[in-house]
């Protein structure tokens, strides 16, 4: 505590099993209550709210203290307990044994090891372990960079919004221009690797534990599958697909129970999806298909070290696959092998496959783009491939860093022609968000970052689009309204 008129209260809850490792910390200064909360060691989130009165501010201050309390939360002095330690993946990566090297057209250096990537119709996507995220053309252009807080697990998609999946427990929102943080996972959980869908949050983790989390950032259910380790997780309408060291279960999406478990041969260590099945890349050298209503190994593609990463063409015609021997692998529906090339560059620990072209992640923390036309493949497996441009970062590359505040926002005296305004409101004891323009269903809520949500603000923003669960989804930038 501190004197005069401003006071600090800073309490943990820390579980010898593991089950908790998080801060939360109440700052009163005057008319103000400053929230910071998180993994322990970690910055953490951070929610302001201006009273009318100091003593409604120290009342309200007082209430949050005793409600962690009552949870086991206790006074502590921060920096004196250590921060848990996150999993950062280790992964070996041999020199490849195929004969050829991979027609690589360009290959851009992140500067550290990278997991993450997405590729969409207009961009491609890398995060890497010191939090970067760049985005680059299809030619390799590089168009911008985000600074997360901490490392990126992966990058996915839901619909045509981008989120990364970081170290620090939370997952960042990339659709435009001022990133923030759309969801706070719970700070005892250790990211492996994450899916959304429709909004709702798949989360799965070290302990193979699956947790999923809705559009309102509201733990939703959870459960720990028949082993740790879960690498992969993806989800759908019909179900959650986790896999992890003893095979893959699939979940009703609702948390009503196990749908069905499947041994696969060696734990997974990666997955992919298509509309009517899941391939789980394993310790065990294999790649397998698994039929989503049954979870019946349907066709094994055989490689010649450990699966780190998979992926297939559209509709599953063509399956792909790289090992932790810097080899990519193609191989056709029923399994037969196509080819085997060189990476040239470290083992592939993401890929994603568009338009005729693997894009890769690899060990050493590049995006790599390699040319997959029949064309190609065929010179290559002859010896001839192009020389493989290295892409250089702009001098000045446009960079984009989360908000951490209401302040942090743009703000206009006016919505623009066309904007859309909403407003942040007290329902049923939580600080919800709405749409005051016409034209929308006003009980809806809308996603919105935690982070600059203050009540009865207002705020305006370039488009929402509804999602099946009944909410808007935010599209553009956010700008506050005066």
């Amino acid at each position: 505590m501190s004197s005069g008129s401003a006071s600090t209260t800073y309490l943990e809850l820390s579980q010898e099993d593991g089950a908790a490792h998080k801060f939360y910390e109440v700052a009163v200064d005057g008319l103000v209550v400053t929230v910071r909360y998180g993994r322990i060691g970690a910055a953490g989130q951070t929610q302001t709210t201006t009273f009318p009165t100091a003593d409604k501010a120290r009342a309200a201050a007082a209430k949050k203290v005793g409600e962690k309390v009552r949870k086991g939360y206790a006074p502590a002095i921060a920096g004196q307990r250590a921060p848990r330690a996150v999993t950062r993946r280790q992964v070996a990566s041999a020199p490849s044994t195929a004969r050829s090297v991979a027609p690589v057209l360009w290959r851009f250096r992140t500067g550290s090891s990278a997991f993450g990537i997405h590729v969409d119709d207009d961009r491609c996507w890398v995060g890497n372990q010191a939090g970067d995220v760049f985005t680059l053309d299809h030619d390799g252009g590089v168009l911008a960079r985000f600074n997360l807080p901490d490392g990126v697990k992966c990058l996915v998609a839901d619909d045509f919004w981008i989120y990364a999946g970081c170290d620090d427990g939370r997952v960042y929102d990339l659709s435009s221009k001022l990133p923030f943080a759309a969801y706070d996972v719970a700070a005892d959980v250790d990211i492996f690797w994450l899916d959304i869908h429709e909004g709702v949050l798949n989360v799965s983790d070290r302990e193979g534990r699956l947790t999923v989390i809705d559009h309102e950032d509201e733990h939703q259910w959870s459960r720990r599958s028949q082993g740790e380790h879960a690498w992969m997780v993806r989800a759908d309408d019909r179900a959650v697909y986790h896999g992890h060291q003893s095979g893959v279960s699939a979940y009703a999406p609702d948390g009503s129970g196990e749908l069905w478990h499947t041994p696969t041969r060696g734990g997974v260590l990666f997955g992919w999806q298509e509309q009517d099945a899941v391939f789980a890349g394993t310790a065990h050298r294999v790649v397998q298909r698994l039929s989503k209503a049954t979870g019946t190994v349907e066709a094994t593609y055989a490689c010649d070290s450990a699966v780190y990463s998979c992926a297939t063409s559209p509709g599953g015609r063509f399956v792909f696959a790289g090992d932790a021997s810097s080899s990519v692998y193609c191989f056709d529906r029923d399994g037969t092998r196509l080819w085997k090339l060189g990476t040239g560059g470290g083992s592939a620990l993401s890929m994603q496959y568009r338009d005729e072209r693997l894009y890769l992640v690899t060990t050493d923390g590049s995006l790599v783009c390699v040319d997959a036309s029949e064309a190609a493949i065929a010179a290559a497996q002859q010896g001839t491939v192009p020389v493989a441009r290295d892409v250089k970062l702009a001098e000045a590359l446009p960079t984009y860093a989360p908000a951490t505040a209401a302040a942090s926002l743009a703000s206009v005296s006016q919505a623009p022609a066309g904007a859309i305004v909403v407003e942040c409101v007290q329902t049923t004891g939580r600080l919800r968000v709405h749409v005051v323009s016409d034209g929308y269903d006003h009980s809806w809520n809308v996603q919105f970052p935690r982070t600059i949500r203050e009540p009865g603000a207002r705020y305006v923003v370039d488009a929402l689009h509804p999602a099946a669960g009944g909410f808007y989804r935010v599209r553009g930038d956010i700008r506050r309204l005066l």
